[in-house]
């Protein structure tokens, strides 16, 4: 279809704002809950925002996952399901689909984007290897280790700086991964895996001449190449957008190139497609048989993978649309609305503004709060408690601790304001900034977090945490005193 981006359009009043490019036919209630409510739910849920009741958050920003809207066409197509166990119509459709957009033969269906983790680290990973990334991603990094693995990152210096100007902080430091990979040998590599999107780093894109550069040096060792395309359509409109030599490049072309420079492809398909479910898409015949086995032991027959038939109608349409420039720039474009407005309230935020969500640096917000007491994470309590508003951690909380015990420190520590697809208005994203902005002029008055209850794996997901202090009640007295309405 054409690439019209109708979301350069200027107004002519001169003031910028993101231009939706849908409009709204089905609509969820929220409830903005009294700030005394807000400060009892957080405590019932253990001060991890996970564990909120939806029926308690007024705007939910803790991830793009399974939320993102959907389209009409997309809904219309859920009627069409083949609800067959084995040989689903609905299932070739996807297949089809998933052929035609990455240029592969074989696709194995799974029900979500860590499922097809599990696939390939039971396939690939054995103890002792490495799994090399440009930067790991939570649930990546569990199963790899989880089998005995390790994992390096490869990433640039410059991807932990929070403030920057570059516009591919995703990418790889080829240096590193030619001399991680000599001093390891080729033999201990299980495989290389380039994330589009950068999660935990701020969703920061990778260059398509980046990913031609891994490519080259992985083929020139025999290393197998994994890419995790969950978050494919925004690092594809940072690419449009941002490297110039793709400016006048159909998305098509791009993301046929991006899928050529690779050996194994997965996604999850609550971010790529809007809908529930994931899958691997390749075009090896021994990697095929390899990973195949492993379907049908975790997720179901080769047909429909856990997954629900509607939900593959759904993401095959999602899948399509793609490649629609005005699609894929609505999460983008409102990050940067929402970033523009927390920085006019002087509020620190990563830098330049990625996809995904808007990130807060909680570093910045709350130094005073010891690391170990986890900033983000008090954070992330803090404004739920001021806004009502559900965010996600993203830094030591998030990561496992060290063998000995001792906590292993983030790089980062940023709190995510995830931006779903034409979910949110602009007047809702000015509410996050006010109240945000409200929380920075008081964060002196923000404390630490601690452990009452500690998973030992995946932590940040089921980990019941209490606040240090009484710092909770002295803020909720503050944001009364300016809000007598408590709302």
């Amino acid at each position: 279809m054409p690439e019209h981006n109708y979301t350069r359009v200027s107004l002519f009043s001169g003031e910028r704002i993101p231009l939706e490019m849908h409009k709204a036919r089905m609509v969820q209630r929220v409830y903005l809950r009294h700030v005394k409510e807000r400060q009892a739910v957080l405590a019932a849920s253990g001060n991890n925002t996970f564990l909120l009741p939806n029926r308690d958050v007024f705007l939910d920003m803790l991830t793009d996952s399974g939320v993102n809207a959907m389209s009409e066409a997309q809904y219309a197509a859920m009627l069409l399901a083949d609800d067959s166990y084995a040989g689903s119509e609905t299932f070739y459709r996807l297949e089809r689909t998933v052929q035609s957009f990455f240029g592969t033969k074989y696709f194995l269906p799974a029900h979500q984007g860590r499922a097809c983790e599990n696939i390939l680290a039971s396939a690939y990973v054995t103890p002792g290897s490495w799994v090399v990334t440009n930067y790991h991603f939570t649930t990546t990094k569990a199963h790899v280790t989880r089998l005995g693995g390790q994992i390096f990152e490869a990433i640039g210096d410059g991807a932990s700086e929070t403030v920057s100007t570059d516009p591919f902080k995703g990418n790889y430091d080829l240096a590193r991964l030619e001399s991680f990979v000599k001093e390891r040998g080729v033999e201990n590599i299980a495989f290389v895996r380039i994330e589009a999107g950068t999660n935990l780093i701020g969703g920061q894109p990778v260059s398509l001449g980046n990913m031609r550069d891994v490519s080259s040096f992985c083929r020139a060792k025999g290393l197998k190449l994994v890419f995790d395309a969950s978050l494919l359509a925004d690092n594809l409109y940072f690419i449009k957008t941002r490297e110039a030599s793709c400016e006048k490049r159909e998305l098509s072309d791009i993301v046929s190139e991006m899928a050529s420079l690779m050996d194994v492809i997965y996604f999850s398909g609550r971010k790529l497609g809007c809908a529930r479910g994931g899958g691997i898409a390749l075009s090896d015949e021994a990697d095929y048989r390899k990973l195949r086995d492993f379907v049908p032991l975790f997720e179901g027959f080769l047909t429909y993978g856990g997954m629900s038939v509607r939900e593959m109608e759904a993401m095959n349409v999602g899948i399509q649309e793609t490649l629609d420039i005005d699609t894929i720039s609505q999460t983008p474009i409102f990050v940067e609305a929402l970033g523009v407005e927390l920085q006019a309230q002087g509020v620190p935020v990563v830098t330049p503004f990625g996809g995904l969500g808007c990130h807060v640096d909680a570093a910045r917000f709350v130094p005073h709060v010891p690391q170990e007491q986890y900033q983000a994470g008090a954070l992330a309590a803090a404004i739920y408690l001021v806004g009502g508003v559900r965010g996600m951690e993203r830094g030591t909380l998030s990561e496992q601790r060290n063998p000995d015990g001792s906590e292993r420190l983030s790089s980062m520590e940023l709190v995510r304001l995830a931006v779903p697809k034409r979910v949110f208005s602009l007047s809702q994203m000015k509410f996050v900034a006010d109240r945000v902005g409200w929380l920075y002029r008081h964060r002196d008055l923000i404390g630490g977090l601690e452990f009452e209850d500690e998973p030992a794996t995946l932590r940040f997901f089921l980990g019941l945490l209490r606040p240090v202090g009484d710092w909770q009640e002295r803020l909720v007295e503050a944001f009364l005193k300016d809000m007598p309405s408590g709302l």
